[in-house]
This record gives C-alpha cells, structure tokens and sequence, in this order.
C-alpha cells in the first residue's frame, strides 16, 4: 500500500480566535499607552491592530480562493491564499515593523517617563492570557499528530500559510510582551526611559524577523512550488505500476492551494497499444491518482518514449541536468 502524508490544513476557526484576541488585546493596549505614555506599549498596540487586519485579509484569501473555475481562470482561484498570505507579511513588515520602529527611536530622541507603570503590567498579563490563548490553538491545529521536533520542518514543507501564520504573529507577540515587561521594569528601576523606546526598538526588530520568514515562505508557493516529495514518489509509483506503462520519465507537480495540486506526468506507452487504448489508461490513471488523494485537480499526460524524452531534456537543461 502507498503511503499518504497530508500536510497541515488550515482552519477559520483559528483565524476567528485570532481576530477577536488581537480585537481585545488592541483595545486594552491602546488605552494602557494612552494612560502610561509608554512607547512598548504603543508599539504593542500598533502590532495588535495589524495582527487583527492582518487576519482579516487571511479570512478574504481563503473566501477568494473557494471560488470555481471559469474560463479565465481554468485551474481556479486557490492561489489567492498565497497573495494575501504574502500581502500580510509584507504589512507586517511595513506597518508593524516600521511604525514600531519608528515609535521607538522618536522616543529614544524625545524620552519621557512612563506614568503608572502599575497599568502596563496588568495590560501584559491580560494580553498573555488572550495572546496565549489564540497561539496555543493555532499551535495545536498545525501541530495535529505530528511530533513537537516536527513543527519546524513542518512549516518548512507546508504548502497552508494561513495555518502557520497565525501561530508565527502570536509567537511575536508574545514575545513583544516579554520586552515591554522588560523595557517597563528596567525604565522604571533604573529611572531612563530611554529604555522604553529601546524595548520598543526590540519589538520591532522581532515583527521584521517574523515578517522576514513569514515572506520567504509564502513566496516560494506564490510563485509555484511542488508537492510534498512523498506525494510525487507516491504518483510515479502509481503510473509506472499501470499496465501498458513501459517507462515514466518524469513528473511535474505544483500547488495552486494548499488541497490543489496540478500533475503533469510524461510517459512511455506500450507499443502495441493504439490511441483509444491510450486515452482509456490516461482517463485510468487520473481515477486512481484522485483515489490516492482528492488535492489532485487536474492531470495531464505527455506520451514520449525515454529516449526522446533523455534527448530534449539534454537539449534543454545540459547533461548535468538529465
């Protein structure tokens, strides 16, 4: 039997958790900044805001790309996950890093002390709680089964943004508060509120990073990326199992969706076989490759001897290459 590995799928439930623990959190730090006059803390309300918008445009990718193929669009609309998820790396790199970044060194230029530090520290306990709470749900929907020494390839191979960048936002901010905790004690403590746009400087520096990979994964599926590895060992197995199947020469997949992937197969047909014979092993072979997973939408089939097949690829890609 054939073994079938299915990546992390992404859930709106956790994108809803997200939206209305980032929604809560926003409110509660914006009015703490007000309050304390603390550039952590602005920064932190800054990033909750676009953490909530940020999961919106999440929730309208996924809407998007439901829709069903037309003739302008013959493969459908899957990869509309892709473009929002990279629209929201970029934002938060734009808007939260930026502003954050911002916000800090003004107040390295201009400091100010904070003012009822005593608010800030129960603003950072709440925010953990609902921060803790949406990260700790999207944690448990990417991880599912797998291993915890998992998760970090997991990301690596995910072809679902929407799963994992939940999870990577709320990792950020709670780590964000771990620097206005920081930043606030020693502000305080040591009497320097430069201190406070520094941590505020820190926050920034964490949503670039994330914004950072956040991009370098959602950029590899946007512009096409093939499927998990077991999955095309699986569907060569497959093809070259058939019969009247001499030889299966090469394959290409690409994923249009995190459940949408597109075959092309290039194979070698028995000799004896004639065009109507042909045409019912290709109408075969889509049944079965559907049977072994429904992500497959779409297979198209080349009949080329091996032969040629080694002589254009020679042609095209060098020797090296074949």
């Amino acid at each position: 039997m054939i073994p079938r590995k299915v990546a992390p799928t992404s859930s709106s439930y956790v994108i809803y958790a997200a939206i209305g623990g980032n929604i809560l959190v926003a409110i509660t730090k914006i009015g703490a900044a007000v309050w304390t006059n603390s550039s952590a803390m602005w920064s932190e309300a800054v990033h909750s805001v676009v953490d909530s918008g940020n999961s919106i445009l999440l929730l309208y990718g996924l809407h998007r790309a439901k829709r069903p193929p037309n003739r302008e669009h013959p493969l459908g609309y899957g990869r509309e996950i892709y473009f929002w998820s990279f629209v929201v790396a970029v934002l938060v790199f734009a808007l939260g890093s930026g502003v954050t970044l911002y916000e800090g060194i003004s107040h390295i230029l201009n400091p100010e002390p904070i003012r009822n530090e005593g608010v800030i520290y129960i603003v950072i306990g709440l925010s953990a709680i609902f921060d803790g709470m949406t990260w700790w749900i999207a944690l448990r929907n990417f991880k599912g089964k797998m291993n915890w020494s998992d998760i970090l390839a997991a990301v690596r191979s995910s072809k679902d943004p929407p799963s994992f960048m939940v999870l990577f936002e709320d990792s950020a901010a709670l780590i964000g508060l771990l620097m206005v905790l920081i930043g606030t004690y020693l502000s305080v403590r040591l009497d320097l509120p430069i201190l406070d746009g520094v941590a505020s400087i820190m926050i920034g520096l964490v949503l670039a990073t994330t914004a950072t990979l956040l991009a370098i994964e959602t950029k590899g599926l946007l512009i096409g990326e093939a499927a998990n590895p077991l999955i095309v060992a699986a569907i060569l197995h497959i093809a070259k199992d058939m019969e009247g199947v001499a030889h299966a020469n090469d394959i290409i997949t690409v994923h249009l969706a995190p459940r949408h992937i597109v075959v092309a197969l290039s194979l070698e047909f028995s000799d004896e076989l004639r065009t109507p014979d042909i045409e019912l092993k290709v109408i075969e072979l889509e049944r079965r490759l559907r049977e072994f997973s429904p992500d497959v939408i779409a297979v198209f089939v080349k009949p080329q001897s091996s032969s040629y097949f080694e002589a254009d690829s020679l042609h095209r890609y060098g020797k090296g290459d074949v």
